[in-house]
């Protein structure tokens, strides 16, 4: 899996993520994958995306080429993803199967989103999240949310946070390792 956080804080907001990818037992490290950041550039968002390895190429190709992407608040978050399914279904092949008492298909897709606009999350039945200071996803992501809430209080800036919080699910969880990567954005 993964360690995936965001970070709001004194007027910038961070994403940080490890970079190991796992298969099963088979771990590939960030020095032998080519491709091993999980963070995505969408127009002025940063995308962290976890679960299957296929999701940030499918995300990244779908992403790219749907005219006026809008990552900036829950409503134009949960829009997108709604366009979004369809096509996952019909061009991507997804399976929205995940248990029968679902209220909604599953996208099976969860991601942490960071831009000038905030931080946000994004679920697989389409829920979306906005957070005020910080929040983690992935494997990593109890670890992560305890070594935030402890360093939230004492550091002043939400990249030194976000790195606090990624170290902690590279220390303790099995799928995840160093190096981090991570990206900063002035809020508006």
């Amino acid at each position: 899996m993964t360690t995936i956080v965001a970070v709001r804080k004194n007027g910038y907001a961070a994403i940080a993520a490890d970079t190991l990818t796992t298969f099963g037992n088979t771990r590939l490290h960030a020095t032998q994958d080519a491709s091993h950041d999980k963070i995505l550039q969408i127009g002025d968002s940063y995308v962290g995306v976890c679960g299957s390895a296929a999701h940030h190429l499918v995300l990244s190709s779908l992403l790219a080429k749907t005219p006026d992407v809008q990552l900036n608040s829950k409503a134009a978050i949960f829009e997108t993803f709604r366009k979004l399914h369809p096509i996952l279904k019909e061009e991507c092949f997804l399976n929205p199967k995940e248990d029968e008492e679902d209220p909604y298909e599953s996208s099976q897709i969860t991601a942490l989103i960071a831009n000038s606009h905030g931080i946000f999350a994004i679920y697989s039945m389409r829920e979306v999240f906005e957070y005020t200071q910080y929040w983690a996803i992935g494997s990593g992501h109890e670890f992560s949310l305890g070594a935030m809430h402890q360093a939230y209080a004492r550091l002043d800036d939400a990249a030194d946070i976000a790195r606090a919080g990624v170290d902690a699910g590279i220390a303790f969880d099995k799928n995840s390792a160093a190096p981090i990567t991570l990206y900063s954005v002035r809020l508006k």
